[in-house]
């Protein structure tokens, strides 16, 4: 298999396998969105890390492949890149993308589904797509503008410069650095945290965000409000509450 899960301390982590540059053919899409899928179902995974291995994250798509469709075999496969892509960015659960090495094209697409970012000091980031003749084509031009803005997205769209870790955390394109050799440690420990929180909080505060990022005000306190009175339903709830009352703040246990 091209991408791997491996579930351990309620972490789920989804390890892109395909050397050398693990570049995203067809088939590793597909298998993306079919663990995408199976973690979002599990019980026993309640946070997930994207991880490409020591050396490389993800370096695009596979050009050789891509090269060989006409339009029409665009047409009809563009829809099925996207969707893999945002399988991953709707997990209901805390996803963090630990970035090693080069993250360009669909590697940074990809990063851009999680919720945080961990790079390693020697990453790279970019969408070169125009130097193709192409735009992103897995969400870049839109999640990326929302991240970090429409003027620093147009211009990393429109260059298709890549951007060294410094730039990207100036950017906001990722939101930590670390070195290279703790990347991984550190994504882990950060999903591991928020896999003992409450896992319904979470996919409440989740969808609670990115809903209303795409809608107005108005109706995005509205889908807060509907999540926030809903959490008072929950076991999750009546089990923080109490530790609260009972022993301070952030001693809770969920379950």
């Amino acid at each position: 298999m091209t991408v791997n899960l491996e579930v351990a301390e309620g972490v789920g982590t989804i390890r892109l396998d395909r050397p050398p540059m693990n570049a995203l053919d067809i088939a590793t899409q597909d298998r993306l969105r079919e663990l995408a899928e199976e973690v979002t179902g599990r019980d026993d995974v309640r946070a997930v890390v994207i991880w490409g291995g020591e050396k490389v994250f993800a370096a695009g798509a596979d050009i050789k492949e891509m090269r060989d469709m006409d339009h029409a075999g665009m047409v009809a496969r563009s829809r099925a890149l996207q969707d893999s892509f945002t399988a991953v960015a709707r997990i209901p659960k805390p996803v963090v993308a630990a970035v090693t090495g080069y993250a360009l094209g669909g590697g940074c697409e990809l990063a851009l589904c999680a919720d945080y970012r961990i790079a390693g000091e020697n990453a790279k980031l970019g969408q070169p797509e125009i130097l193709l003749g192409l735009i992103p084509g897995a969400g870049g031009t839109q999640r990326l503008s929302r991240l970090i803005g429409p003027s620093r997205a147009k211009d990393l769209i429109f260059t298709g410069r890549q951007v060294k870790a410094d730039e990207a955390l100036t950017l906001g394109l990722v939101d930590r650095v670390v070195p290279a050799e703790e990347v991984y440690e550190q994504a882990h420990a950060w999903a591991a945290r928020l896999a003992r929180g409450p896992a319904i909080a979470l996919r409440a505060a989740k969808e609670a965000v990115d809903s209303g990022l795409e809608t107005d005000l108005e109706t995005g306190l509205a889908i807060e409000r509907g999540w926030f009175a809903g959490l008072f339903a929950t076991e999750d709830r009546e089990i923080g509450m109490r530790s609260f009352v009972e022993e301070g703040p952030g001693k809770a246990k969920f379950r």
